[in-house]
């Protein structure tokens, strides 16, 4: 479980740029550097993750932790890589956004975006190789791609992926090697049960204070589905009129500034909407919103695991694994090369960082201070 910790503590520091680029960091590091998991492992995980609500590269993390030390391991990801931004969250809180709009940390930060770039695209040519060696699926994700670019959004992401895993099940049957999964593999019932009670309670509108905090951000991680830039229209209008659209947006803007899951942005608005006691509002509203996810995952994960054996779902799985490579290729222009390419020295610099990691195997973590410098240097240039 330390193990588990340290490594996602590392990644809550350095993962800047959403969900896609999280996806990329998690797996160059636990698949293809530490080797916990195989590509189809992964592959497995992602594609339960995707049609949860909630944060899918945090619930990614977690079900991780989960594959590599059981409940423990699952709390100590999720530890790990919220902690970074929880706190810096919480120093923004009670100390205003005045780094945000200073030169030097804006080209930090365009530095770190230029970054999430290269892994984002090592992800896709590795996911891309994996799972899309057979022509229909390398077509499958061709076409998830194309519709995301041609109608992007969340019900368009739902409707390919629903498709997909039609798909894949009608025209690509496999077979799972049954013996890993362990015998007697079932739902959780305990925690879908614990979900859906305080899903029904939270609903209901009772309670104020810290009780009402929870509800409201509890309601959000269950009926997000998307990721962080989700949340934002679903959590203005669950607590938006608790507080000034000042005070809002400038929470937002710092969840994209700092790393680690843009779920986040809850750590802020806990700590604004509770001012007599702004701490335990921002550690209990950074909790509620991710709690859904992570209850559902637990309830699904094991069944998940048996279900993935059967020729039917196997197949499907396979077609989701190439939408979700085209639901990648599709974020890797947007919002990942949109809001980091501006120039061509912002595509030269990626094309730089892409060699030295996959062409010269340097780590991400060594590629995070050249990133830091060339976006400091440029931004100044």
């Amino acid at each position: 479980m330390g193990q588990v910790f340290v490594q996602f503590l590392l990644l809550g520091c350095i993962s800047f740029g959403g969900p896609a680029a999280h996806i990329g960091y998690f797996r160059h590091r636990f698949v293809e550097r530490l080797g916990w998991l195989d590509d189809r492992a992964f592959a497995d995980l992602l594609a339960l993750c995707q049609f949860l609500p909630g944060p899918a590269s945090s619930q990614l993390g977690f079900a991780i932790g989960y594959h590599r030390a059981g409940l423990g391991g699952a709390l100590c990801a999720f530890a790990g890589f919220t902690l970074p931004s929880v706190l810096l969250m919480l120093l923004l809180g009670a100390g205003g956004g005045w780094l945000l709009g200073q030169s030097w940390f804006d080209g930090v930060l365009h530095g770190l975006k230029l970054l999430a770039l290269v892994v984002v695209a090592d992800a896709v040519l590795g996911m891309y190789r994996s799972f899309c060696a057979r022509r229909g699926l390398a077509a499958l994700a061709v076409l998830s791609a194309m519709a995301l670019l041609f109608w992007p959004g969340i019900l368009t992401q739902f409707a390919v992926l629903l498709l997909a895993a039609a798909l894949g099940a009608a025209l690509l049957p496999g077979s799972r090697d049954t013996a890993a999964v362990q015998a007697g593999s079932g739902f959780n019932y305990g925690a879908l049960a614990v979900f859906a009670l305080l899903l029904l309670l939270s609903l209901s509108g009772v309670g104020e204070g810290l009780w009402g905090l929870f509800g409201d951000f509890y309601t959000a991680g269950s009926l997000v589905f998307g990721g962080g830039h989700v949340v934002l229209p679903l959590l203005q209008g669950l607590v938006g009129s608790q507080l000034d659209a000042e005070t809002f947006l400038l929470g937002y803007a710092a969840a994209q500034a700092v790393p680690g899951p843009m779920f986040s942005l809850s750590t802020f608005l806990g700590y604004a909407l509770l001012p007599q006691m702004p701490v335990a509002g921002a550690l209990l509203a950074t909790l509620a919103i991710f709690l859904p996810g992570f209850l559902l995952l637990l309830g699904l994960l094991r069944r998940w695991h048996r279900l993935a054996a059967q020729p039917r779902l196997s197949g499907a799985v396979a077609g989701i694994n190439a939408a979700v490579v085209g639901l990648l290729i599709s974020a890797l222009y947007q919002p990942v090369f949109v809001s980091a390419v501006t120039s061509g020295t912002d595509l030269a610099l990626v094309l730089a960082g892409f060699f030295l990691l996959r062409g010269l195997g340097v780590g991400v973590i060594w590629l995070v201070p050249l990133a830091i410098l060339a976006g400091f240097v440029t931004g100044y240039a």
